[in-house]
């Protein structure tokens, strides 16, 4: 499971490190470049590994064609994934229009969540956690429905 934060600069050319202990979750789930991709909830890119993608796409061709919502869904994350591999400084190339969905200049936040990896414009990103902190009663509900 990827877990951390971590502040990084991302140079002119739109190529950001990945953290070690992320990108040795993402290597450790295959040789296969990560998948990046437009993440529907928020201004921000997904990185995901290779086989945890398949899932991904897999779970959508299952899904009614028919539904709206999963059309839209379709159309935002498997319309705009790229494979990205990480390069020998342990690099990947964000591509312009995954730049632009996450709004991503220089100084990106990179987080680790779980069964993906997010690209977040650093200021972006503080304000969401300090968004989240602002609905500490609800979050904290629902994390106790979770039993967490």
């Amino acid at each position: 499971m990827a877990r951390g934060r971590f502040q990084h600069t991302m140079d002119a050319k739109g190529r950001v490190s990945i953290p070690t202990s992320l990108r040795m979750e993402l290597q450790a789930h295959g040789d296969l470049p990560p998948i990046l991709t437009n993440l529907v909830d928020c201004p921000a890119v997904g990185v995901f590994s290779h086989d945890r993608w398949l899932e991904i796409e897999q779970r959508l061709a299952n899904m009614s064609q028919m539904q709206p919502e999963i059309q839209s869904v379709q159309r935002m994350l498997v319309s705009g994934a790229v494979e990205c591999p990480i390069d020998g400084q342990g690099r990947v190339l964000v591509p312009p229009h995954l730049r632009e969905h996450g709004e991503l200049d220089r100084e990106v936040t990179i987080a680790g969540v779980g069964r993906r990896i997010e690209i977040w414009d650093r200021s972006r990103f503080d304000q969401e956690l300090a968004e989240i902190r602002d609905r500490g009663p609800e979050v904290s509900r629902v994390a106790a429905e979770l039993g967490l």
